[in-house]
């Protein structure tokens, strides 16, 4: 049923692109600057269908995952959700991902580049005696956000008004067009709007009534844009085994008080004894750069950059700086770039 909805997508214009992990999606819609300028001013749509989407069910599931992850699972009811950290043992990032929690299970989106090493790492800690169950469900289902002031006014025609005052991961089950899905509060980004799950088969029909409805289609290469100017740190550039939660921003993401978890014991003594190193920011750049490129003040290398980007005409980077060298307004060259250190709405980053 996706080659149906690729070829909806390729007579919008779509170009396509075939990921490492096999997928091929639609990188631009030929609309790059009216895509971006619909996430500001308007609404834009985005398939998130490569996405991972993992299922955990049975009696122990929220026990399990609350066990596995940064967040306190445990305190969510269904109909909630919330984002939150697979780490290691020693706290190192492994992938930012979204719970939602239903009546029979967790639904656990994650990014498309680590879909199946952690299912491999969530399996490992599956013991006999846990009534856990773990399924990829990636295949069956497709995955869109809405972006931008206006999603609600695109749903408002099937009567989906519930979720508009409530709060970040909370979903429910509606029906547009005739055919039933899961939606949730959050575009992925800073940006406001919503997720929604759906069966593969009413993907070509979900997609046509909500471009239909307003929504501008956006390629992965405007998603990629929009990312890097939000902040949100990315699986092999923001997120890798170099660095922990609390030095990418992702404090929103984290509990102090729910008791043992992997990577809970390094966590909680980097709070403590305010031991982060370095932290994530945004650089405002006069100039090209590439990733992997250094960040120096006064000729001191103090960290490098992760990302970057130009899709707007503007050059922006995302990049770790030591805690002690400077962080938001700090001048700063990246390579022989002039920048400067920014605040990104995607990140948290307290005094400590």
């Amino acid at each position: 049923m996706i080659s149906e909805l690729q070829n909806l997508q390729a007579s919008m214009g779509a170009g396509f692109e075939t990921l490492n992990t096999g997928e091929t999606i639609p990188i631009s819609f030929g609309n790059d600057a009216e895509a971006i300028t619909a996430t500001k001013q308007g609404v834009a749509i985005y398939d998130r269908s490569h996405w991972g989407l993992l299922k955990i069910s049975g009696a122990d599931r929220l026990r399990f995952l609350h066990n596995q992850s940064t967040n306190s699972i445990e305190n969510f009811k269904p109909g909630e959700g919330c984002d939150t950290v697979f780490v290691t043992s020693t706290a190192r990032t492994l992938d930012l991902a979204t719970a939602l929690i239903t009546e029979d299970a967790i639904l656990v989106l994650v990014s498309p580049n680590r879909r199946q090493q952690l299912m491999q790492w969530l399996d490992r800690y599956i013991f006999p005696m846990d009534q856990v169950q773990l399924q990829d469900i990636t295949k069956d289902y497709a995955v869109f956000s809405l972006l931008g002031p206006n999603s609600s006014q695109v749903l408002n025609p099937f009567g989906i008004m519930d979720l508009q005052q409530k709060s970040y991961g909370s979903h429910q089950w509606v029906e547009i067009a005739g055919s039933n899905l899961r939606i949730a509060v959050g575009s992925g980004l800073d940006t406001s709007g919503y997720t929604l799950i759906l069966d593969r088969a009413i993907a070509t029909s979900i997609w046509q009534v909500l471009t239909q409805g307003g929504a501008v289609p956006l390629g992965e290469r405007v998603w990629e844009h929009l990312r890097v100017l939000a902040g949100r740190p990315a699986p092999d550039a923001e997120l890798t085994e170099d660095y922990n939660p609390l030095e990418a921003g992702l404090w929103q993401t984290l509990s102090f008080d729910k008791g043992c978890y992997i990577g809970q014991e390094t966590i909680t003594r980097l709070n403590t004894y305010k031991g982060v190193k370095q932290k994530l920011w945004g650089i405002r750049l006069n100039a090209p750069v590439s990733e992997g490129t250094p960040i120096l003040i006064d000729d001191v290398k103090v960290g490098k950059l992760t990302s970057y980007t130009n899709g707007d005409g503007n050059h922006f980077g995302l990049g770790y700086i030591r805690t002690k060298a400077g962080g938001v307004s700090s001048k700063v060259k990246v390579g022989e770039v002039d920048g400067e250190v920014v605040d990104v709405p995607f990140l948290n980053h307290p005094l400590v």
